[in-house]
């Protein structure tokens, strides 16, 4: 499935945004795109929901920040698909994150431009379910590694809907994991009328101070610059 490749002329209501560095060779999240083609009946993604493919769009590593914050700010579920790898995003996730994710714009003074919008983890492990566990070699259970995604969410004002998770993505089989891809693309289709949505808990808030992030203007005294770097 290829990027969309104008998005500032776009102006989804679900914004899924793919990263996965080998998108070629995964079964399932391939198996999830082409579920998301299919939902209008002619192999195509409804105009409502846009697919960025991360990987694709900027191989380079090189993120055009103006172009993500356009197609952001329409969008009022955000997807964040993506397998997991050393417990957490891909790279270029991560890179995503720092570069558009700015201060000032989506967070601390001034930055409410994602403030009310909800965050949905799609992801998938290699390793089985029984291995997030005390007993298992990941020796944590799997929501373990969630808080720094909840805590990115609420702190830009977003709230963070529970996640749909794929465990032993190497070895599922067919008929689960068309159950799944049905799964994500009726929730797809079907969103903003999600149930839970009603009882879920509004998004607490995180008031960052100015000078968290002090620029030039603010003078720092002479022995504060003798210290180590932060």
């Amino acid at each position: 499935m290829a990027p969309s490749a104008d998005p500032v002329s776009t102006a989804p209501e679900v914004l899924v945004l793919v990263a996965h560095p080998s998108l070629e060779q995964s079964r399932i999240n391939q198996r999830l795109l082409h579920a998301v083609a299919a939902l209008d009946g002619a192999g195509a993604v409804p105009a409502r929901i846009v697919v960025r493919d991360l990987y694709a769009l900027y191989p380079d590593y090189l993120i055009d920040v103006q172009a993500e914050r356009s197609v952001l700010a329409t969008a009022q579920l955000v997807v964040w698909q993506h397998p997991i790898h050393w417990y957490g995003m891909p790279p270029l996730m991560k890179l995503w994150l720092d570069e558009v994710l700015g201060f000032g714009w989506a967070y601390g003074p001034g930055g409410h431009a994602l403030a009310g919008k909800h965050l949905w983890l799609v992801a998938s492990t290699g390793s089985p379910e029984e291995a997030y566990h005390p007993s298992g070699h990941n020796r944590y259970f799997f929501d373990a590694f969630l808080p720094p995604y909840e805590q990115a969410a609420t702190l830009c004002g977003m709230r963070f809907l529970p996640p749909l998770l794929l465990h032993g993505a190497h070895r599922v089989d067919e008929p689960e994991l068309d159950a799944h891809a049905a799964m994500y693309t009726q929730r797809l289709a079907s969103y903003p009328d999600w149930p839970e949505l009603a009882d879920l808990a509004e998004c607490p808030a995180c008031v960052v101070p100015p000078l968290a992030r002090p620029n030039e203007a603010v003078p720092v005294s002479p022995a504060a610059s003798t210290g180590g770097a932060a």
